[in-house]
């Protein structure tokens, strides 16, 4: 099956999953056509072909967030990729004037655990004063139909390139976000610790309005790091083992698509589903060469391009030479772990792109 296909194949599924019907069929158009279908929109009178109806009744996903958000509401749906472990419908909800969120739809057992922490960690964020990482605010997070539902604010999205300094920046603070205070995840940022909220017990509907993110984040929150402070100490690591112990944080898919340079020169940071702490510093920084490096080789190369450049990727963050080949090795097994965890293999079996290249480095393990 083409990609085309697979992605109409899913498209048809979620559908069916969020305008459910009856009701008047409402028209909207792939775009940009069929062949290369990325987005549903509702229909204009300018649209090429690619038109498909759907029904516009009460018991549709546009129905509930218009009471979600007191105005009615449009949705544009992206029209997802082949199978990944973590997709999810996702949506931007229009109003008359224009965007007023963007809408994460859990409808797994694991999207709607992702969904669920995500929130939780944006909630943390928005007491965490940040000077160079803007993510988003939760304006809504809730039940619908048995899917979870979170509503965030729109970041103003601006391709081009981003500065190595602001880069570093972000991953520095991101890296200095207090542990004790975040929602648990697996150390190395696998699954959940303990058991999800049960699906017959989503969390509390709750809407939240407010300033854009980052307005209201120029002080120092009581007892927390100032984003100016040198990154903190590692009290974490035992006797003879190196500075760059799991003592830190990371976003966990600090990816180039979800980044943004902000029109004030900030970094806007979306899709904080994979938050979490107790990681060596600079596991960021790695992540994203290696989400680059896949672009251009097959994993076995980015693997061993990570390892081989890890002190270029993290000299800025102070670590040695041995330190960052060890914490280059130490974010491959924990991304191995995850896709483990996730029961999804989409770089392949590690023991053809992982298990060799740790073999070559047993000395740093």
């Amino acid at each position: 099956m083409n990609d085309a296909r697979a992605r109409l194949r899913y498209l048809d599924q979620t559908l069916d999953l969020l305008f459910p019907g009856p009701g008047d069929p409402s028209p909207y158009t792939l775009l940009p056509h069929r062949l290369l279908p990325r987005r549903l929109v509702p229909r204009a009178w300018w649209h090429p072909g690619g038109r498909v109806t759907v029904p516009s009744g009460r018991d549709g996903i546009e129905s509930h967030l218009s009471e979600v958000f007191g105005t009615p509401v449009r949705v544009t749906l992206r029209v997802r990729p082949a199978r990944r472990a973590n997709r999810k419908p996702i949506l931007e909800a229009r109003a008359a004037d224009g965007p007023i969120a963007f809408v994460k739809i859990g409808d797994t057992d694991l999207t709607r655990e992702l969904v669920a922490h995500e929130a939780r960690t944006l909630d943390l964020l928005a007491g965490v004063p940040l000077k160079t990482v803007v993510p988003p605010a939760v304006l809504h997070h809730g039940s619908w139909r048995g899917l979870s539902v979170l509503a965030l604010t729109p970041l103003p999205v601006r391709r081009g390139r981003i500065p190595g300094d602001v880069l570093t920046d972000a991953i520095a603070e991101i890296a200095r976000i207090p542990g004790e205070h975040a929602p648990e995840r697996a150390p190395l940022g696998g699954r959940t610790r303990g058991n999800p909220a049960p699906e017959s017990s989503p969390p509390e509907a709750t809407a939240r309005t407010g300033q854009v993110p980052g307005d209201a984040r120029t002080g120092q929150a009581p007892g927390g790091p100032s984003p100016a402070d040198p990154l903190p100490g590692d009290t974490s690591r035992g006797p003879g083992e190196p500075s760059c112990g799991r003592g830190f944080s990371w976003h966990g898919d600090l990816t180039p698509w979800n980044i943004s340079r902000g029109p004030d020169g900030r970094l806007l940071v979306w899709d904080w589903e994979r938050f979490g702490t107790g990681v060596p510093l600079g596991f960021d920084a790695v992540h994203h060469f290696f989400q680059r490096a896949l672009r251009r080789d097959d994993p076995a190369t980015a693997a061993r391009a990570c390892v081989a450049r890890s002190l270029r990727i993290l000299a800025p963050f102070g670590l040695s030479a041995a330190e960052s080949r060890l914490t280059a090795l130490r974010y491959l097994i924990a991304l191995a772990d995850r896709h483990a965890a996730d029961g999804h293999a989409p770089l392949g079996p590690p023991e053809l792109w992982l298990t060799p290249l740790a073999d070559s480095q047993e000395t740093l393990l």
